[in-house]
Protein backbone atom coordinates (compact mmCIF):
# COMPACT_ATOMS: atom_id res chain seq x y z
CA UNK A 1 0.00 0.00 0.00
CA UNK A 2 2.97 2.60 1.02
CA UNK A 3 4.96 1.91 -2.38
CA UNK A 4 1.24 2.69 -4.79
CA UNK A 5 0.97 5.97 -2.55
CA UNK A 6 4.14 6.61 -3.21
CA UNK A 7 4.07 5.78 -7.43
CA UNK A 8 0.79 8.27 -7.02
CA UNK A 9 2.66 10.83 -5.68
CA UNK A 10 5.58 10.70 -7.87
CA UNK A 11 2.91 10.67 -10.64
CA UNK A 12 1.53 13.57 -9.42
CA UNK A 13 4.54 15.57 -9.40
CA UNK A 14 5.62 14.70 -12.84
CA UNK A 15 2.07 15.93 -13.94
CA UNK A 16 1.89 19.39 -12.51
CA UNK A 17 5.96 19.48 -13.63
CA UNK A 18 4.42 18.82 -17.24
CA UNK A 19 1.71 21.70 -16.77
CA UNK A 20 3.84 24.05 -15.65
CA UNK A 21 6.53 23.52 -18.61
CA UNK A 22 3.33 23.69 -21.04
CA UNK A 23 2.32 27.20 -19.95
CA UNK A 24 3.04 29.08 -22.64
CA UNK A 25 6.53 31.02 -23.48
CA UNK A 26 7.21 34.62 -24.48
CA UNK A 27 8.96 34.63 -27.50
CA UNK A 28 10.54 38.46 -28.56
CA UNK A 29 10.35 38.29 -32.76
CA UNK A 30 11.11 41.29 -34.53
CA UNK A 31 7.88 42.62 -36.26
CA UNK A 32 7.30 42.46 -40.33
CA UNK A 33 9.06 45.56 -42.18
CA UNK A 34 6.98 44.46 -45.48
CA UNK A 35 3.57 46.03 -45.79
CA UNK A 36 0.90 45.66 -49.05
CA UNK A 37 -0.83 48.60 -50.42
CA UNK A 38 -4.39 48.61 -49.45
CA UNK A 39 -4.01 45.74 -46.92
CA UNK A 40 -3.97 45.11 -43.25
CA UNK A 41 -0.55 45.63 -41.50
CA UNK A 42 0.65 44.06 -38.24
CA UNK A 43 2.75 46.46 -36.38
CA UNK A 44 4.17 43.65 -33.80
CA UNK A 45 5.84 44.74 -30.26
CA UNK A 46 6.80 42.23 -27.96
CA UNK A 47 7.57 43.07 -24.18
CA UNK A 48 8.42 39.92 -22.35
CA UNK A 49 7.86 39.94 -18.59
CA UNK A 50 10.52 38.58 -16.89
CA UNK A 51 8.26 37.11 -13.90
CA UNK A 52 4.69 36.72 -15.22
CA UNK A 53 3.50 35.92 -11.46
CA UNK A 54 4.19 39.97 -10.42
CA UNK A 55 1.55 42.40 -11.01
CA UNK A 56 2.70 45.43 -13.45
CA UNK A 57 0.73 48.59 -14.60
CA UNK A 58 1.36 48.78 -17.96
CA UNK A 59 0.97 52.10 -20.75
CA UNK A 60 1.74 51.55 -24.18
CA UNK A 61 2.31 54.86 -26.81
CA UNK A 62 2.75 54.17 -30.54
CA UNK A 63 4.37 57.00 -32.66
CA UNK A 64 5.36 57.51 -36.18
CA UNK A 65 7.73 59.37 -37.83
CA UNK A 66 8.01 60.29 -41.94
CA UNK A 67 11.72 59.13 -41.39
CA UNK A 68 14.74 58.76 -38.10
CA UNK A 69 17.99 60.14 -39.28
CA UNK A 70 20.37 61.26 -36.55
CA UNK A 71 21.29 64.46 -38.50
CA UNK A 72 17.38 65.68 -38.82
CA UNK A 73 14.85 66.52 -36.03
CA UNK A 74 12.36 64.19 -34.93
CA UNK A 75 9.20 64.82 -35.84
CA UNK A 76 7.07 62.53 -33.98
CA UNK A 77 3.33 61.81 -34.32
CA UNK A 78 1.38 60.26 -31.22
CA UNK A 79 -1.12 57.67 -32.90
CA UNK A 80 -2.03 55.14 -30.73
CA UNK A 81 -2.39 54.45 -26.80
CA UNK A 82 -2.73 52.01 -24.61
CA UNK A 83 -3.70 53.12 -20.80
CA UNK A 84 -5.75 51.92 -17.69
CA UNK A 85 -6.82 48.57 -19.66
CA UNK A 86 -8.07 50.81 -22.48
CA UNK A 87 -7.01 50.90 -25.62
CA UNK A 88 -7.35 54.53 -27.70
CA UNK A 89 -6.71 55.79 -30.78
CA UNK A 90 -5.20 59.46 -31.24
CA UNK A 91 -6.76 62.12 -33.61
CA UNK A 92 -4.29 62.15 -36.39
CA UNK A 93 -3.59 61.22 -39.59
CA UNK A 94 -4.23 57.62 -38.57
CA UNK A 95 -7.49 58.02 -36.85
CA UNK A 96 -9.88 55.16 -37.69
CA UNK A 97 -7.54 52.43 -39.12
CA UNK A 98 -5.35 51.55 -36.06
CA UNK A 99 -6.79 48.61 -34.02
CA UNK A 100 -5.29 46.89 -31.04
CA UNK A 101 -3.93 43.39 -31.80
CA UNK A 102 -1.95 43.04 -28.37
CA UNK A 103 -2.50 40.16 -25.84
CA UNK A 104 -4.38 39.72 -22.82
CA UNK A 105 -0.90 39.74 -20.41
CA UNK A 106 0.30 42.82 -22.35
CA UNK A 107 3.45 41.07 -23.37
CA UNK A 108 2.24 41.39 -26.91
CA UNK A 109 1.31 45.35 -27.38
CA UNK A 110 1.04 44.68 -31.17
CA UNK A 111 -1.32 47.35 -33.52
CA UNK A 112 -2.81 46.47 -36.65
CA UNK A 113 -2.96 49.52 -39.76
CA UNK A 114 -6.50 48.56 -41.81
CA UNK A 115 -6.09 49.81 -45.67
CA UNK A 116 -2.63 50.87 -46.08
CA UNK A 117 -1.56 53.57 -48.26
CA UNK A 118 1.66 54.92 -49.23
CA UNK A 119 1.79 57.80 -46.56
CA UNK A 120 1.97 55.11 -43.79
CA UNK A 121 5.84 54.30 -44.81
CA UNK A 122 8.07 55.86 -42.06
CA UNK A 123 8.99 54.50 -38.58
CA UNK A 124 7.05 53.33 -36.01
CA UNK A 125 7.68 53.82 -32.24
CA UNK A 126 6.68 51.49 -29.38
CA UNK A 127 6.74 53.05 -26.21
CA UNK A 128 6.13 50.49 -23.49
CA UNK A 129 6.38 52.12 -19.18
CA UNK A 130 6.11 49.39 -16.56
CA UNK A 131 5.82 49.77 -13.18
CA UNK A 132 5.49 47.35 -10.63
CA UNK A 133 3.59 46.76 -7.54
CA UNK A 134 5.06 45.79 -4.98
CA UNK A 135 4.54 46.40 -0.76
CA UNK A 136 7.51 49.13 -0.16
CA UNK A 137 8.49 50.23 -3.52
CA UNK A 138 7.26 50.48 -7.16
CA UNK A 139 10.47 49.57 -10.12
CA UNK A 140 9.37 50.79 -13.14
CA UNK A 141 10.75 49.60 -16.64
CA UNK A 142 10.88 51.90 -19.99
CA UNK A 143 11.39 50.00 -23.34
CA UNK A 144 11.56 51.38 -27.11
CA UNK A 145 11.65 49.71 -30.44
CA UNK A 146 11.36 50.81 -33.85
CA UNK A 147 9.87 49.45 -37.31
CA UNK A 148 10.61 50.47 -39.95
CA UNK A 149 7.92 50.34 -42.38
CA UNK A 150 7.84 50.54 -46.33
CA UNK A 151 4.74 50.20 -48.47
CA UNK A 152 4.91 48.29 -51.76
CA UNK A 153 1.98 47.59 -54.61
CA UNK A 154 2.54 43.92 -54.42
CA UNK A 155 3.57 41.20 -51.92
CA UNK A 156 7.23 40.34 -52.79
CA UNK A 157 8.10 36.42 -53.27
CA UNK A 158 9.59 34.55 -49.97
CA UNK A 159 12.28 32.19 -51.45
CA UNK A 160 11.04 30.26 -47.95
CA UNK A 161 8.27 30.08 -48.75
CA UNK A 162 8.58 29.20 -52.43
CA UNK A 163 11.20 26.30 -51.75
CA UNK A 164 8.04 25.09 -48.94
CA UNK A 165 5.52 25.02 -51.19
CA UNK A 166 8.22 22.92 -54.06
CA UNK A 167 8.82 20.64 -51.25
CA UNK A 168 5.28 20.27 -50.47
CA UNK A 169 4.35 19.27 -54.24
CA UNK A 170 7.18 16.74 -54.11
CA UNK A 171 5.87 14.69 -50.75
CA UNK A 172 2.64 14.90 -52.62
CA UNK A 173 4.24 13.10 -55.93
CA UNK A 174 6.28 11.02 -53.97
CA UNK A 175 3.18 9.87 -51.41
CA UNK A 176 0.90 9.54 -54.09
CA UNK A 177 3.62 7.14 -55.95
CA UNK A 178 3.70 4.97 -52.33
CA UNK A 179 0.24 4.98 -52.40
CA UNK A 180 -0.20 3.71 -55.88
CA UNK A 181 2.87 1.00 -55.73
CA UNK A 182 1.12 -0.53 -51.85
CA UNK A 183 -2.39 -0.88 -53.42
CA UNK A 184 -0.84 -3.07 -56.77
CA UNK A 185 1.32 -5.05 -54.55
CA UNK A 186 -2.22 -5.25 -52.25
CA UNK A 187 -4.29 -6.33 -55.62
CA UNK A 188 -1.45 -9.09 -56.81
CA UNK A 189 -1.26 -10.36 -53.12
CA UNK A 190 -5.33 -10.65 -52.91
CA UNK A 191 -5.00 -12.01 -56.61
CA UNK A 192 -2.44 -14.99 -55.39
CA UNK A 193 -5.12 -15.67 -52.54
CA UNK A 194 -7.72 -16.22 -55.06
CA UNK A 195 -5.84 -18.54 -57.46
CA UNK A 196 -4.48 -20.78 -54.86
CA UNK A 197 -8.20 -21.28 -53.56
CA UNK A 198 -9.15 -21.53 -56.67
CA UNK A 199 -6.87 -24.26 -57.97
CA UNK A 200 -7.51 -26.17 -54.65
CA UNK A 201 -11.16 -26.38 -55.56
CA UNK A 202 -10.32 -27.28 -58.73
CA UNK A 203 -8.26 -29.77 -57.31
CA UNK A 204 -11.36 -30.83 -54.83
CA UNK A 205 -13.43 -31.43 -57.80
CA UNK A 206 -11.28 -33.30 -59.80
CA UNK A 207 -11.42 -36.08 -57.16
CA UNK A 208 -13.42 -38.87 -58.35
CA UNK A 209 -17.41 -38.89 -56.22
CA UNK A 210 -16.45 -42.47 -55.05
CA UNK A 211 -12.75 -41.18 -53.03
CA UNK A 212 -14.71 -38.47 -51.35
CA UNK A 213 -17.59 -40.61 -49.87
CA UNK A 214 -14.77 -43.70 -49.07
CA UNK A 215 -11.41 -41.60 -47.51
CA UNK A 216 -8.20 -44.21 -47.77
CA UNK A 217 -8.67 -46.06 -43.93
CA UNK A 218 -5.16 -45.29 -42.18
CA UNK A 219 -2.56 -47.58 -42.44
CA UNK A 220 -1.86 -49.48 -38.95
CA UNK A 221 0.87 -51.72 -38.62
Amino acid sequence: MVTQTRVHQQTLVILICLVHLSQPVCVDVPSATEAVLGKSMKLSCIACLKREEIKAKTRVDWYYMPNKENDIPIDKTHIYKYEDDVPQEVDGPFKGRLRWNGSQDLQDVSIQINNVTHNDSGVYECHVYREFEFDFFTPSVFLIKDIKLRVKERASQDPTALYSEIMMYVLLVFLTLWLVVEMVYCYRKISRSDEQVQDTATNYLAIPSEQKANPAAPVTE
